[in-house]
C-alpha cells in the first residue's frame, strides 16, 4: 500500500485497530483528542466498542472490566488524565490484566500547559500508583515507529498479562508525516485466556488484586517480579546512531531524539564525533545499550524535554564509568539543535579540563 499523510494521533488510532483493539474507553483532554475522536467513528464502523466515559477514572476502570472479560482494551489520555488513572493502572497490573494505554504527554506539573513535554517519565517508569508493579513502556520517535509499536503493544500486553503504555509527547501526537499503514504486526504465542470472566456456564472465575493473607500477597508479588524479570531480559529496545567512534554520546528519546539527530550532524561537521543512544523502551530501560561503550567516549549528555528524569536511569546504566551531564528544556519549550550543539561542546571542554 502506498504511503499516506497522517496526523500522529490519527495514526495511533489506526494502529490500535490494526493491533486488534476491541474496546476503547476514554475522556477528552488536549493534546490527544483526535485519538478518541477518530475511534468514536471507526470502532462503530468495525463493530467494536467505543465509550466516552465521564472521567479518566471511569475510563481506566472500564478498561479493567473489559480486559477482565478477555478482550483487547485500550485508553488514551494526556499527563493529568494519566495521573487520574494511576490507581486503576495499579489494579490492572495487580490483577494481571493486559491493556494498552497511550499517553500523549504535555507540560506540567498540575494542569501545566498543552505544549509537548517528556516530564511524565517518572510517572510512567516508576509506577504512579501504589505497590510493587511495573508498566511495560515504549517511547517511539517517528509516526511510523509509533504505529508499529502501538499495534504490537496488544500482543505484548497479552503475552505478559500486563498493561503496556505508549509514551509520545504532544508534538508527535499533533505532527503530520507520511506513513505506511500496511505493515506486519509481530505476533506472539500465549496461552488461551482461561482466566477471563466470560460468564461461561460452569466456569467460576474471579479476578482481583486483593490478598488479605500477607503470605499470599508476597507469593503474588514474587510471581509478578518473575514476570518483570522476563520483560527486562526480552523487551529492552534501543537504536544506536553513529556511536562506533563517538567521543560524546547523547541519550534521547521521542521528539528530543529527532532534534538530537540534527545536532550530531552539525557536531560532526564541526569536527566533534557525536553519536546517539536512543531508548525505544523506557521500561525496561535499555541498559544493555550501555554495556559495551566505545573506548573513544569521554562523556554522556542526557537530553530531555523535562527538568531531568531519564538521567537517573542513564546514570544507573553507566554505573559511574563516565561523566554524565544533563541538557533539557521544560514546560513545553522545544530546543533548537544549536542549543544541544553548544551544550555538547561545553561538556566536552569541561571533560577535557578534568
Amino acid at each position: 500500500m502506498a504511503k499516506v499523510l497522517m496526523k500522529g494521533n490519527e495514526a495511533i488510532a489506526v494502529a490500535s485497530l490494526k493491533g486488534g483493539c476491541e474496546a476503547f474507553f476514554g475522556y477528552p483532554i488536549t493534546p490527544q483528542n483526535e485519538i478518541p475522536e477518530y475511534l468514536s467513528r471507526a470502532m462503530k464502523e468495525a463493530g467494536k466498542i467505543f465509550v466516552q466515559a465521564e472521567s479518566e477514572v471511569a475510563s481506566i476502570n472500564m478498561v479493567y472490566g473489559a480486559a477482565g472479560a478477555g478482550i483487547r482494551a485500550m485508553t488514551s489520555s494526556s499527563s493529568p488524565g494519566i495521573a487520574l488513572m494511576q490507581e486503576g493502572i495499579s489494579y490492572l497490573a495487580g490483577a494481571e490484566l493486559p491493556c494498552v494505554i497511550v499517553n500523549v504527554m504535555r507540560g506540567g506539573p498540575g494542569l501545566g500547559g498543552i505544549q509537548p513535554s517528556q516530564s511524565d517519565y517518572f510517572q510512567i517508569t516508576r509506577g504512579g500508583g501504589n505497590g510493587d508493579y511495573r508498566v511495560i513502556a515504549f517511547a517511539p520517535e517517528t509516526l511510523q515507529e509509533t504505529m508499529m509499536i502501538v499495534a504490537e503493544a496488544f500482543e505484548i500486553a497479552d503475552y505478559y498479562r500486563n498493561p503496556v503504555m505508549i509514551a509520545v509527547d504532544g508534538l508527535i501526537g499533533q505532527m503530520m508525516e507520511s506513513v505506511d499503514p500496511d505493515f506486519e504486526v509481530p505476533r506472539r504465542e500465549f496461552p488461551p485466556k482461561d482466566w477471563a470472566t466470560t460468564g461461561e456456564p460452569g466456569k467460576h472465575r474471579v479476578i482481583n488484586s486483593l490478598y488479605l493473607d500477607p503470605k499470599d500477597l508476597e507469593r503474588h508479588n514474587l510471581k509478578l517480579e518473575e514476570k518483570y524479570k522476563k520483560a527486562r531480559e526480552n523487551e529492552q529496545r534501543h537504536e544506536l546512531i553513529s556511536t562506533d567512534d563517538a567521543e560524546i554520546l547523547i541519550v534521547a528519546y521521542g521528539t528530543m531524539a529527532r532534534i538530537c539527530r540534527s545536532a550530531i550532524e552539525t557536531l560532526r561537521e564541526d569536527g566533534v564525533k557525536a553519536g546517539i543512544i536512543r531508548p525505544v523502551s523506557i521500561w525496561p530501560f535499555p541498559e544493555k545499550a550501555f554495556a559495551a561503550l566505545p573506548a573513544t567516549v569521554k562523556g554522556i549528555l542526557c537530553c530531555e524535554l523535562s527538568a531531568g528524569q531519564m538521567i537517573d536511569d542513564v546514570k544507573i546504566a553507566v554505573a559511574g564509568r563516565l561523566p554524565v551531564k544533563f541538557f533539557g528544556r521544560s514546560g513545553g519549550m522545544i530546543p533548537e539543535p544549536e542549543e544541544i550543539v553548544g551544550a555538547a561542546k561545553k561538556f566536552l571542554a569541561e571533560v577535557g579540563n578534568e
